[in-house]
């Protein structure tokens, strides 16, 4: 999906909710293990009872990769599902890969290259601490999209990427503005954590126009508000992850119910900020 695309998809579902599949066996309802993958049927379900109020779907990779074959099985099923849906859901590997050059190219050609061998998404998340080489090659697929770590909300963030630098910067200031030259608003995204939504103003100076990957809505504590004030641009430009606090919202036979309703309330939340914001 380019960038026009998920813009007019947006708009259509007054929406830019990206639902994150990370999906524990452990924590899905129990009578799901009768299937013979309970890990799909899970997806499965919670895809089909969300598709029409969420844009993105992001598979956290780890959960797939800890069950081994198995998982990765799952995580295969799980993506030719949602290509069912490809003309309206934007899918996100959140894998965090990034390496030297030929290794990224197979990171890239696993994650972004088409079936039988590749598993087709739209964009992959990226670590960018090795350099312009290691992030390139995610880029060079035609409509494919990297989504770079920038800004991150978990308790380790500061030992690094608030660091000031000689020239007064910030690390992850450095990273927004020198990665920018890599790729362009049209396959370039980036990752700034829902938690730090007072900052996004300071990220907005420097990447106005790229799309921001903004997790911890929810669960995690992030301010859907806040994150819309300071992050949207007049492209929308904001793409919202809540994974706990919609998957798991129920427990039993009917947790697809119980997690339409958690996404419906972001969704309406989102159709009133892009109205204010006048996109729609």
């Amino acid at each position: 999906m380019n960038r026009s695309q998920l813009i007019d998809t947006i708009k259509l579902k007054r929406s830019y909710l990206c639902i994150g599949l990370d999906t524990d066996p452990e924590k899905i309802p129990t009578h799901l293990h009768k299937y013979d993958d309970p890990v799909f049927e899970f997806n499965r379900q919670i895809i089909k009872s969300t598709h029409d109020l969420a844009v993105a779907y992001k598979p956290n990779i780890a959960f797939y990769e800890g069950q081994g074959l198995k998982g990765w099985e799952s995580l295969q099923k799980t993506i030719r599902f949602l290509d069912s849906y490809k003309s309206s859901i934007f899918t996100i590997a959140d894998a965090k890969r990034g390496d030297i050059g030929n290794t990224s190219e197979r990171y890239a050609a696993a994650f972004l290259g088409l079936p039988p061998t590749g598993l087709n998404f739209d964009a992959i998340t990226v670590a960018p601490y090795m350099g312009h080489d290691s992030v390139k090659p995610f880029l060079k697929i035609e409509n494919k999209w990297a989504v770079l770590l920038a800004l991150t909300s978990n308790a380790g963030a500061d030992d690094f990427q608030n660091s000031r630098l000689e020239n007064g910067q910030t690390l992850f200031e450095n990273v927004l503005g020198t990665s920018k030259e890599w790729g362009t608003p049209e396959n370039l995204m980036y990752v700034v954590g829902a938690t730090k939504a007072e900052m996004l103003s300071a990220v907005r100076k420097i990447v106005p126009d790229s799309f921001l990957l903004v997790p911890g809505v929810g669960a995690q504590g992030g301010n859907l508000e806040e994150v819309s004030k300071y992050g949207m641009n007049s492209d929308c430009g904001l793409l919202v992850n809540s994974s706990r606090g919609i998957i798991y919202a129920g427990k039993g036979e009917d947790f697809a119910l119980k997690a339409r309703g958690q996404a419906k309330i972001l969704q309406q939340q989102m159709e009133v900020a892009l109205y204010d914001h006048r996109i729609i």
